[in-house]
């Protein structure tokens, strides 16, 4: 920002003394040759004529390097603001980033984009108005003190209708984005459940309520347009009647030869000037209002985020014991899980059990360290997982979701998403993702769509369940990794998992089915009262 202000003040700066320059120059040019018969001679002016025409090219020359340059720090800008704002919230808790994802959402994919008129029209117009009026004014009063008298009555008339309008909009743009926020909401809602309804033979039953979120959606965009509009045109008439004035009282004493024509066309030339920069400002105001509203919710969302910690610990999970400490985290549905307390033991399955709702899924999250118990702690070879490096503790855990990740891409930049797998080929096989792969059209290179469109939940559980087992992590978290699984490839899998075990890795699962039960080597229960352990 910085230095974009600085480039901008520069050519402001610059306009402002090309454009009194060119109109000084322009108006000795006119009037000599009406005064001055002899001087009607085009050479006469020659160099007056070459010194103008310097004049115009570079303050057009100035213009286009203001706004190349206003173009780049506005990019710029907001490619920052949103790359903060997304690395945020995608960094919370599941929780909290659920909370914020639709208004993060509106304001990154579309409400920082009305920042642009901001930097490129907005403040280079607030600088502009901060030199070339003042020094317009000054000039004119040089040459006519009577004109800059009417200029400086009717100038304060522009601020003062700007503020007026300019509060009414303001609170119109942060309504919009805020209506824009739900609306936008509302719509992806709609159109994530398209393929359910489609499938139930109800598609066109969305089409009623998309129209009404679209109209809604206009009304409240067009509502802000209106006030921009009639502000617009109010600004005009008060720039219009105050150069109009000057106008009139410049005839009326050229008439009667009470000054030069050199002095009145020097302050008709600059009367619009005076006007102009306040004018922009006044109108730029309401484009920008939009993307000032959106960059205050995001520096709000910013704020609200937790400070990470002062001091940071890094532990080697690899053979690490892992003790969860009278957990429990609140939630919607009360406190779920309720003062849990586990070992769990490296070279080990331990299977956290118990009804849906209980909270199995997050006790795993505490552990990974995504979510912030209400009480308790979970502890790695005895340090509190909440002062572990993120990145360092996460390099070391496979997390299995209920969904797993997938991206727009190929299957085998699915594999590899979180690095490179040890033995992708073996992964593949014990996973049963091998007969998925030879069912592909293109194989690995397969591409799938966002989400893993493309495959069905079971073949998306075998990607991620690949993924888990052929990565180097000595900690694996699954979360109901057989769910979606036939019994042949769910034995597979949890024979894959006591290979792993074996081998030291620590492996935590959430699951009530039998056979997930009896792979384990101890199981826990998670639910309120006393833990249960086998």
């Amino acid at each position: 920002m910085r230095r974009f202000l600085a480039a901008t003040v520069a050519a402001g700066a610059a306009t402002t003394g090309l454009t009194i320059a060119s109109a000084i120059v322009l108006a000795h040019i006119v009037a000599g040759v009406i005064t001055d018969p002899a001087k009607r001679s085009p050479h006469v002016w020659t160099t007056a004529l070459a010194v103008l025409a310097v004049l115009w090219i570079a303050r057009a020359a100035v213009s286009w390097a203001g706004v190349r340059l206003s173009q780049r720090g506005a990019t710029a800008v907001i490619t920052e603001l949103g790359g903060q704002l997304l690395h945020d919230v995608t960094n919370r808790s599941p929780r909290e980033a659920a909370a914020d994802r639709d208004e993060a959402g509106a304001v990154i994919t579309r409400g920082l984009d009305a920042l642009r008129p901001y930097f490129t029209a907005y403040l280079p117009a607030l600088v502009l108005s901060a030199l070339l009026t003042p020094a317009a004014v000054v000039v004119i009063s040089v040459y006519d003190l009577r004109s800059a008298l009417i200029v400086a009555v009717a100038l304060p008339l522009v601020p003062l209708f700007m503020i007026l309008i300019g509060l009414a909009t303001r609170d119109r743009s942060a309504a919009a984005l805020a209506a824009m926020g739900v609306l936008q909401a509302r719509l992806l809602d709609l159109v994530a459940g398209i393929p359910t309804l489609r499938a139930l033979g109800r598609a066109s039953g969305p089409a009623a309520r998309i129209a009404e979120i679209s109209a809604a959606h206009r009304r409240t965009t067009m509502s802000t347009l209106r006030i921009a509009f009639l502000s617009a045109l109010v600004l005009e008439l008060i720039a219009t009647l105050g150069v109009a004035l000057v106008a009139v009282s410049v005839g009326l004493r050229l008439v009667y030869g009470e000054m030069s024509l050199v002095a009145g066309l020097t302050a008709l030339l600059l009367a619009p000037e005076v006007f102009w920069p306040l004018r922009r400002v006044g109108v730029e105001f309401h484009a920008a209002a939009a993307g000032k509203a959106a960059a205050e919710r995001a520096f709000e969302l910013l704020d609200e985020s937790p400070e990470p910690p002062a001091d940071s610990s890094t532990v080697d999970a690899r053979g690490a014991r892992i003790e969860i400490d009278g957990l429990s985290v609140a939630g919607r549905d009360g406190v779920r899980p309720h003062g849990l307390c586990a070992d769990i033991e490296p070279g080990r399955i331990t299977v956290l059990a118990g009804p849906n709702g209980s909270g199995k899924s997050t006790a795993l999250q505490a552990i990974l360290g995504i979510i912030e118990p209400t009480s308790g702690c979970v502890r790695v070879a005895g340090v509190d997982v909440a002062s572990l490096q993120p990145r360092q503790w996460w390099s070391q855990v496979a997390w299995l979701a209920q969904r797993p990740a997938l991206i727009a891409g190929s299957v085998a930049e699915n594999l590899n998403l979180f690095g490179e797998l040890n033995d992708p080929l073996g992964a593949c096989a014990q996973a049963g993702f091998d007969e998925v792969i030879a069912g592909l059209p293109d194989g690995l290179l397969t591409v799938l769509g966002p989400g893993g469109v493309g495959l069905s939940a079971g073949q998306r559980q075998r990607l991620g369940l690949a993924r888990a087992l052929g990565s180097r992590a000595p900690v694996l978290l699954l979360d109901e990794p057989t769910a979606h699984l036939d019994a042949e490839n769910e034995q597979r899998v949890l024979a894959a998992l006591a290979q792993r075990a074996d081998a030291g890795t620590t492996v935590v699962l959430t699951g009530h089915r039998r056979a997930v039960l009896d792979a384990a080597h101890s199981v826990v229960m998670v639910g309120e009262g006393a833990d249960v352990y086998r």
